[in-house]
């Protein structure tokens, strides 16, 4: 229980600064995810969704309802090189580095789920 506690802590903290800054067109959020885009609001969104489940999750801490949740971050994030096309991106690398964490929790995780 300790990694999901981890993980979905990691999910708040990026993600908090993250949605403010991106709500508030934060000049740092310019160099990252580029300029206000229809786009860029759609990801917006996204985050802040998963900043809320992240927040109810911690309070519930069920790992069947923990690991979708997990699954689908870690396939967005690990195809982020691809789909931005470079590792130099901060948001790039940020997001290989939070996969790698949501891994191990699945990978502890996925016995429990029973499947």
């Amino acid at each position: 229980m300790t990694l999901v506690i981890i993980s979905l802590t990691l999910n708040v903290l990026v993600l908090v600064p993250v949605c403010a800054g991106l709500a508030a067109d934060a000049k740092w959020t310019h160099e990252a995810w580029g300029d206000p885009t229809p786009a860029r609001g759609i990801l917006l969104s996204i985050y802040f969704a998963i900043l809320l489940l992240s927040l109810a999750l911690l309070w519930i801490r069920e790992p069947r309802l923990v690991a979708p949740l997990l699954a689908v971050q870690v396939i967005y994030k690990i195809t982020t090189p691809w789909s931005v096309g470079t590792l130099r991106n901060p948001v790039v690398l940020s997001n290989l580095a939070i996969a790698a964490a949501h891994t191990a929790t699945l990978a502890v995780i996925w016995p429990q789920l029973g499947l």
